[in-house]
């Protein structure tokens, strides 16, 4: 079977950086052993590793679910079998960012639930803060174990055409996709076993332990055996998959709402043996809905009673509620003010340039330069709800501008940042596509640690800037290499 340079039908985009290939057009360093490794592979057989990647997300199930067409439809997930690949100085940094963005952002929650100082010292507005509808007066002064609010976030990175990284957004209430990065990984040692300890990769296999290592820390009154259970809302929920393969990786009990109990202040779990007290609950559903006494009274997913149990502290639930506030695309614009305010520090991970619309000059600015701008509401999510403003038609903008006009605060404005480009295999050869990147820090007693790796997204459209699965986007397996 004929062999090919993959490398050689690479059509290396315009003004846009390249995760493979460096100003010169030659392959990055990192990059090389792949390659070589792919130049010796035949389309056929790596059309095969291919058709291998998809028959096995279809056996383990391996799937998310859209609605936005009004009714659900399972997906295989998208997976590219070409590895995104970081090398170890690079690592170093984006680490350290990561770590001190979400030490601040942790700090912020603490401040602004308790005395708000930095509302006082006029570092955030203070209608910035009460006209977001994720912060929660019920969390005011409530004590959360060991001062943590942030247990688990996944924080997007965004690369321009100079090769910058820039945060794109916090994650910082219930962060998915870390179940795509533990199975693109296990994925990839069936098709490439060789590769990866050729290349030195780092492992993210570790992800369940330090987690539940986590989970065991933070139960209250110093329980000697604690129960720790992973509350979803159910088999219909987008990221169910995620949340059965996280449970059965810790060896933690799987529930929703109903098998779920409180008396006398404390959370019982329903088993066949009687009720047994709950310390820990990872918990994948919402605030909104988590307790329908606290909340919204019609849920049917949470535990009515539970906010007084967390208040009383005798259950602990990750990530705390109320952390909305930290990622509001509002508040974003004042996380670098939040480093320098609480850590006296300079942000090493850079903000993308942002417009709050809710401000009348700044609103202004976008509207006159709108054909540049991505317009985005501040709690959207999904890749919903956005406004591309290079690839949209007059009718949609000037409506798009009716829709800001009535609530301007709920909406913020990005230029338009191209994202990096990462080789992809597609019909028998290499194309570029735009990628971000979502690592996973996970905080606890004794600390913060980022898993070397995490969740690379992929627009697989040409052309496409929208990486998120629900819209036609994909993934790949991100390689940390070491030194």
């Amino acid at each position: 079977m004929e062999t090919k340079s993959y490398t050689k039908s690479y059509d290396l985009p315009k003004n846009t950086w390249d995760e493979m290939f460096n100003d010169s057009e030659t392959v990055r360093e990192e990059y090389k052993t792949v390659m070589n490794y792919l130049d010796l592979e035949s389309t056929e057989e790596l059309n095969k590793k291919e058709e291998l990647s998809k028959a096995l997300f279809m056996s383990q199930g391996i799937t998310f679910t859209v609605y936005n067409s009004g009714e659900g439809v399972e997906k295989i997930f998208p997976f590219d079998i070409i590895p995104r690949i970081i090398t170890a100085e690079e690592w170093a940094f984006i680490e350290k960012g990561i770590k001190q963005r979400v030490t601040a952002l942790n700090l912020f929650l603490k401040d602004v639930y308790s005395d708000q100082f930095i509302i006082k010292d006029g570092i955030v507005p203070i209608d910035v803060i009460y006209s977001c509808p994720h912060f929660l007066r019920e969390m005011v002064n409530v004590k959360v174990p060991h001062d943590i609010y942030i247990h688990i976030a996944g924080i997007d990175l965004i690369r321009d055409n100079d090769g910058t990284y820039y945060i794109l957004e916090d994650n910082v209430r219930t962060p998915s996709g870390v179940s795509y990065m533990l199975e693109n990984r296990e994925i990839t040692k069936r098709l490439f076993p060789d590769l990866l300890p050729q290349c030195k990769v780092r492992s993210v296999i570790e992800y369940p332990t330090v987690l539940y290592n986590n989970l065991l820390s933070l139960a209250p009154h110093d329980v000697a055996d604690p129960t720790i259970v992973l509350l979803s809302p159910g088999s219909f929920n987008s990221a169910y998959f995620e949340h059965t393969t996280l449970a059965r990786l810790m060896g933690i009990e799987l529930v929703e709402g109903p098998d779920l109990i409180v008396e006398d202040h404390k959370v019982y779990m329903k088993t066949t043996a009687g009720l047994q007290q709950v310390n820990v609950i990872y918990r994948r559903v919402d605030d909104d809905y988590l307790d329908p006494l606290a909340f919204n009274p019609t849920s049917l997913l949470g535990v009515a009673g539970l906010m007084n149990a967390y208040r009383k502290g005798n259950v602990t639930i990750v990530n705390a509620v109320g952390n909305g506030v930290a990622d509001d695309k509002a508040v974003y614009v004042y996380v670098p003010d939040m480093i320098k305010y609480y850590l006296n520090e300079e942000p090493l991970l850079k903000n993308v340039p942002t417009y709050q619309l809710g401000n009348a000059s700044e609103r202004a600015y976008v509207f006159e330069n709108i054909s540049r701008m991505v317009v985005k509401q501040t709690n959207g999510s999904g890749g919903y709800g956005m406004l591309m403003g290079h690839a949209s038609t007059e009718e949609e903008i000037e409506a798009y501008k009716l829709e800001i006009l009535k609530d301007p605060r709920q909406f913020i404005a990005q230029p338009t940042i191209s994202l990096s480009s990462s080789p992809c295999y597609m019909q028998g050869k290499l194309q570029p596509r735009r990628v971000d990147f979502r690592p996973f820090a996970l905080c606890g007693p004794n600390g913060i640690d980022i898993i070397p790796g995490g969740l690379t997204r992929v627009a697989l459209k040409e052309g496409s800037l929208v990486v998120n699965s629900s819209q036609g986007g994909g993934s790949k397996d991100t390689w940390v290499l070491s030194k």
